[in-house]
């Protein structure tokens, strides 16, 4: 009888579990939101520093996770500043002194324009499938949505971020927060993802707050204004003549 009234118990919990997909399932989900064969984007970065804020927008283009070029509209002394990324190189055009410098080694955890994204977190954009074993770990909820906690640990050399952990929209599929981890557990960035809109069959967050958890200020916003994915981008788009015009 007590065998018999512990199943009855557990009968209402068995489709709740029975439902939970895997780590890697979500990492695949995620990625057919976020991941695309191309991209188009206009963007503006809000940097909250300690003596104020600026703004600073752009327009990028980007073919998969190995080709991205960026050019900077405004503010003025900002204008006509241009990064291209082919695979795991960047190289940055600065128009004020007209030279084409190429961004490697320690240089690509330094700041962006003062920002709390580093060159590194710019040039993210592979999918974590690819790079992350996944476990889920627990539930949570955050802004009334329920999610899936997942704990990553990268499984290559080549990431930036050896753990992260991400709670993930259930019904979704979309980060609404990571917490980005340095190797030895130190907590280095936490990102809030929201304005979570449904473009082209796909959910999107169009508004991302970064913050570096070891500098001071209240972190720098990254608004999506508009967006358009799978589209056809000429090559000449990515070429190191492109940063010169």
């Amino acid at each position: 009888m007590k065998i018999i009234i512990a199943i009855l118990i557990m009968l209402p919990m068995i489709p709740v579990w029975a439902q939970m997909p895997s780590g890697d399932e979500i990492l695949d989900k995620i990625d057919q939101n976020m991941s695309s064969d191309s991209r188009v984007f206009t963007s503006k970065m809000i940097i909250h520093g300690r003596r104020g804020s600026r703004t600073v927008e752009s327009k990028s283009w980007a073919v998969g996770d190995v080709k991205s070029f960026t050019e900077y509209l405004a503010p003025a002394r900002e204008k006509d500043t241009k990064m291209l990324k082919l695979e795991d190189q960047l190289w940055m055009y600065s128009p004020s002194t007209d030279r084409t410098i190429q961004i490697s080694g320690h240089m690509l955890r330094q700041s962006v324009m003062g920002s709390d994204l580093s060159y590194e977190d710019m040039m993210d954009d592979k999918k974590m499938q690819d790079h992350y074993d996944a476990v889920v770990v627990g539930t949570d909820t955050i802004d009334n949505r329920l999610c899936w906690l997942i704990e990553l640990l990268a499984n290559t050399k080549d990431i930036a971020y050896e753990m992260r952990k991400i709670w993930v929209d259930q019904k979704r599929f979309i980060p609404l927060r990571q917490e980005l981890y340095a190797k030895s557990g130190k907590l280095l960035k936490r990102m809030e993802l929201s304005d979570v809109v449904e473009i082209e069959n796909r959910w999107y967050p169009k508004h991302m707050l970064f913050k570096d958890m070891l500098k001071e200020g209240e972190g720098t916003e990254f608004i999506i204004e508009d967006i358009e994915f799978d589209v056809d981008i000429p090559d000449y788009r990515f070429s190191k003549a492109a940063l010169r015009r």
